[in-house]
């Protein structure tokens, strides 16, 4: 079946729930802000991870022979 033309929010609830309730509002959300590009990969950031960790398990073996 071809559409005219694309269906309202509206007419799509009335044809998924049947007559309009006026408890259900439709809310127009704020268009998300831009995301700032990121100047480290994920393979940068788990590589570093590792290495905080190895520092530490290194840090931790000295304490414990002191």
């Amino acid at each position: 079946m071809r559409r005219l033309r694309p269906l309202t929010e509206a007419e799509c609830y009335a044809r998924c729930y049947g007559a309009w309730d006026p408890t259900v509002k439709i809310v127009r959300l704020e268009p998300r802000r831009p995301r700032f590009p990121a100047n480290v990969s994920g393979e940068d950031m788990r590589r570093a991870l590792e290495e905080r960790l190895d520092a530490r398990v290194g840090d931790e073996t000295e304490i414990e022979a002191a």
